[in-house]
């Protein structure tokens, strides 16, 4: 799978899965623009995989700021070329983004949509625009909880929640994939949603074990696995792909 000469924009660039969709991207071959709001990790990240001999290039672009979006997305285009690959990965969320349903603030709520949904959206939207000559790839990263609504079993016990807004916002990157595929695919381009199940992240373990066992596979997913699946969607090899919904589970979802 390579992606020799193609540029490859990654939204998230620093965090947990998106160092991973960097990091496979530039091994295919891609210059990958690795675009987060961390700019003193962005520039160490930077330096360090293109001493590796790695074509990776750190951006600084805060994904809330919805009215500056179109503009920093041009300015990409101008700096690096042609986008060939745009990955939505960003996951981007306010301090309390994790209260209960019973707690949650409509400011809260408001502001998560925001900066998550209305960001993919917008950012899709946009990629799209500027792929029109020639094609491309776009991927939105979702979630199993965009397919299906949580066990609450697995959360039992751990002090972990799952947010309301959470399964709000990845149904409808889901289905706001399916209608950029449709409009988008005479130009060439394919729009196609990677939804992972959970990734190990350091939770405690009675979380990991409630969650691997109710898991085909009996794991949880690591990092490696959500971006070999990017890839793909991102390659030649998934030429006649589009408007999928591509699952990362370890067959959580067919259980």
């Amino acid at each position: 799978m390579r992606l020799d000469g193609k540029v490859a924009v990654v939204t998230g660039g620093l965090g947990l899965i998106g160092r991973e969709i960097c990091m496979a991207l530039a091994q295919a071959g891609a210059k990958v623009i690795a675009v987060d709001i961390a700019r003193v990790n962005g520039r160490a990240f930077e330096k360090g995989l293109r001493t590796a001999g790695l074509d990776v290039n750190y951006e600084n672009i805060d994904l809330a700021k919805l009215e500056r979006l179109d503009a920093a997305m041009d300015a990409l285009r101008s700096k690096y070329g042609y986008v060939d690959v745009f990955v939505n990965n960003a996951y981007p969320r306010t301090k309390d983004w994790a209260a209960r349903p019973e707690a949650l603030k409509l400011a809260s709520w408001r502001k998560n949509i925001d900066m998550q949904l209305n960001s993919y959206a917008w950012l899709s939207r946009k990629a799209c625009l500027l792929m029109r000559k020639r094609g491309g790839s776009v991927i939105n990263i979702g979630s199993i909880y965009g397919v299906q609504g949580p066990d609450a079993r697995v959360y039992k016990n751990t002090g972990l929640s799952l947010p309301m807004a959470y399964s709000a916002i990845k149904g409808g990157v889901i289905n706001l994939t399916r209608y950029l595929a449709a409009y988008f695919g005479p130009y060439g381009i394919r729009v196609n949603t990677v939804c992972p199940g959970g990734v190990f992240d350091g939770q405690n373990m009675k979380f990991v074990r409630n969650y691997a066992e109710k898991t085909p596979l009996k794991r949880m997913a690591n990092s490696e696995d959500v971006a070999g699946c990017v890839l793909f969607a991102a390659s030649g090899l998934a030429a006649y792909v589009t408007g999928d919904t591509l699952m990362v589970d370890g067959g959580w979802s067919i259980v």
